[in-house]
């Protein structure tokens, strides 16, 4: 019930075209991939893009659920936010990976 109630949400949002309004990332990523799909009467378009989007999110879950098994949640938060800086760091300098 609550993954409906989800889905209508973002199905509701998406028709009014509030853009700015997403409430929940990958639920309105999945609406997006259905409502898009040609199943359903849309165009089909950038169904790899949101594909590769759920997989990461799912990844991102799934090594989390492991780093947090038998692991010590302060080293497991210590190295997400290692992480975060690190991307951050090469995302954000001139010879990062978004300048290339």
């Amino acid at each position: 019930m609550l993954a409906v109630s989800f889905g209508l949400q973002n199905a509701t949002v998406r028709r009014i075209a509030a853009a700015d309004l997403t409430t929940t990332v990958l639920t309105m990523t999945l609406t997006g991939l259905a409502a898009d799909s040609r199943l359903a009467g849309g165009s089909g378009a950038r169904p790899h893009r949101r594909l590769g989007s759920v997989l990461a999110m799912f990844a991102g879950a799934a090594a989390g659920a492991l780093l947090l098994w038998g692991t010590n949640p302060t080293v497991v938060i210590t190295l997400a936010t290692a992480l975060v800086v690190i991307v951050t760091t090469l995302l954000t300098t001139p010879r990062g990976v978004a300048h290339r």
